[in-house]
């Protein structure tokens, strides 16, 4: 389920990075940017099944049609190099033991078809197995040849954005005042190791759309019929202050294995709190001193110069802000909205791996994905606070 606030981010086709010469067409880089995400899914009966005619040939339905060998893998590119075919099975064979795949026997297969019917099988291999696994493409550097992979952890469209004000409300609440300062451990964590921004550090994405939204209220010509709305914005402000002075304390993360260790559930909210403190106590200490950022393609630089303004940065759509269900919050992700709208792509974690006979380097996209499902489970929890106040306690 989808609990972060969601925003459809972007609508214009994918701008494509540029690449290294391609033999074998690679898939899809990045999907449509306004796809829905998986987990919302349409009409889940299965379609009526067509049968074929009485007469049709049993033998015909069973028969699996191996792929055609395209007009763009012909002789003549295939041998322009006399090592491609040593060179592509020697990175095939690296790649299929990374990541656990059965060989596709080619035994019967004469060159170059053989190659096309194993890239044919280890991509199907790949997107059966690994959801990561972006694309898979054979590449030229020079005069050898070798395979390519890109891990993408998907955000599906979402925006990541934290609400700090059910926080405040939970420290003002005696029966839930543990169970706030628990949070806040998390919180902390967040905000100090996994690198999320705050939306009142003026070097953020969310602070000078607040900016922004201030001034547009306060030019408003019925000024005098929007105190509600400058209230709000203040209250923003304030509460924004008091929260990040307790999260930026390290005393609160030092102290985050205590408040797990001696805290108790009063009730189903409770409960769910306390998992959620779990998920993020274990990822800090398997991960400790890792940033959201890490596999950032734009930190990393791992796109062309002419494409970076086309790219959603992380730290626009990975933040805290104040709240969620306000009319400044609702303002502010229909702006928000229209910005991402004129970009191409968004900046997602990944990783690229290449297979040309040396040692890969030690990245996989695990921390990203467990801390987008705790960022998740998180803003969930947080945006329904006010519903779990007024429950029933032991």
């Amino acid at each position: 389920m989808n609990y972060a606030t969601t925003c459809n981010i972007g609508n214009n086709k994918n701008t494509r990075r540029k690449k290294a010469k391609a033999v074998e067409p690679t898939t899809a880089r990045l999907r449509p940017l306004d796809e829905a995400d998986k987990g919302h899914a349409g009409n889940q009966k299965r379609q009526k099944e067509i049968g074929s005619y009485i007469d049709a040939p049993n033998g015909f339905l069973k028969t699996r049609f191996l792929p055609k060998l395209k007009e763009e893998h012909s002789l003549q590119v295939f041998q322009e190099n006399e090592h491609l075919e040593r060179d592509f099975y020697s990175s095939l064979s690296q790649l299929s033991a990374h990541y656990g795949l059965i060989p596709f026997d080619i035994t019967p297969f004469p060159f170059p078809y053989n190659m096309t019917l194993s890239l044919w099988n280890t991509k199907i291999q790949l997107k059966a197995r690994f959801a990561s696994v972006d694309c898979m493409e054979l590449v030229q550097e020079e005069d050898r040849y070798f395979l390519k992979t890109e891990e993408r952890c998907r955000t599906g469209g979402t925006l990541f954005y934290i609400p700090v004000a059910p926080l405040y409300m939970m420290l003002k609440d005696k029966q839930r005042r543990k169970t706030a300062q628990l949070l806040l451990s998390v919180c902390s964590y967040l905000y100090h190791i996994a690198d999320i921004p705050y939306y009142r550090q003026e070097d953020s994405y969310l602070y000078w759309q607040y900016e922004m939204m201030r001034d547009w209220v306060e030019q408003d010509e019925e000024f005098e019929e929007r105190q509600d709305d400058i209230a709000e914005l203040q209250k923003a402000v304030w509460i924004g202050d008091h929260i990040e002075q307790k999260i930026y304390n390290r005393k609160t993360l030092s102290a985050f294995q205590y408040r797990l260790n001696s805290f108790k559930a009063d009730d189903p909210f409770d409960e769910e709190c306390l998992q959620c403190a779990k998920l993020a106590f274990n990822l800090y200490n398997d991960y400790p001193q890792e940033s959201i950022f890490r596999n950032s393609i734009l930190m990393n630089k791992d796109i062309d110069s002419d494409e970076i303004d086309e790219v959603i940065p992380m730290e626009k759509y990975i933040s805290f802000w104040a709240e969620s269900k306000s009319f400044i919050s609702e303002s502010l992700t229909e702006c928000i909205n229209n910005e991402f709208n004129e970009y191409g792509e968004i900046d997602e974690p990944t990783v690229f791996k290449i297979f040309n006979g040396k040692p890969l380097p030690v990245k996989d996209l695990n921390f990203e994905t467990r801390l987008f499902d705790l960022l998740d489970e998180l803003i969930y929890l947080l945006n329904n606070y006010k519903k779990q106040k007024n429950g029933n306690h032991k």
